[in-house]
């Protein structure tokens, strides 16, 4: 019986392969941020949505504070933006994540992907690169998935009747 190749992608994987690849090191313990690839950095977004909701700061303290209205892009039930290629065009002050902005940015969750590895700790069970799947991080409870409202047609002047706590404390119980 003739044996496949091992990269060829239409042959099942022996069990030499599957041993090599459940030892192998996942990126993301082994390469810095900035040696990530572009493809491996976007992977390491968990799909919460926390970053898509609106914040209001202070400008005497400079403190932040999160709403629980998103951004008219934020599709509610996967927590992933609707339009996330042109998503600056349409959003001009859509932030997009650098390491610089990383370490520049207070608010980001503590949960974060960006913000765990940036600070050498390791991703949670339930982050999609862990997991398999998407949908942990809203099992888990960690997502902005059923908790908010579309900034579509709301008076930017309403925003403080919609602060909440809760994206700080994610991974907390929920309210």
């Amino acid at each position: 019986m003739p044996r496949s190749k091992p990269n060829n992608p239409e042959a099942p994987p022996n069990d030499s392969q599957l041993n090599e690849a459940m030892t192998e090191t996942p990126f993301w313990k082994t390469k810095t941020l900035a040696e990530m690839s572009n493809e491996e950095w976007e992977s390491l977004c968990d799909g919460c949505g926390l970053c898509c909701l609106n914040k209001l700061e202070d400008w005497d303290t400079g403190e932040i504070a999160f709403t629980s209205v998103a951004c008219k892009l934020l599709d509610g039930d996967s927590c992933r933006c609707s339009d996330y290629e042109n998503r600056q065009a349409t959003v001009p002050d859509c932030i997009q994540l650098t390491l610089q902005g990383l370490r520049e940015i207070q608010w980001l969750p503590p949960t974060c992907g960006y913000r765990l590895i940036d600070e050498g700790l390791d991703l949670y069970w339930w982050h999609p690169l862990v997991s398999g799947s998407s949908e942990t991080v809203h099992q888990a409870g960690i997502s902005a998935r059923g908790r908010t409202i579309s900034e579509e047609g709301l008076d930017v002047e309403d925003l403080e009747d919609y602060v909440v706590d809760w994206p700080m404390r994610v991974g907390e119980e929920r309210d």
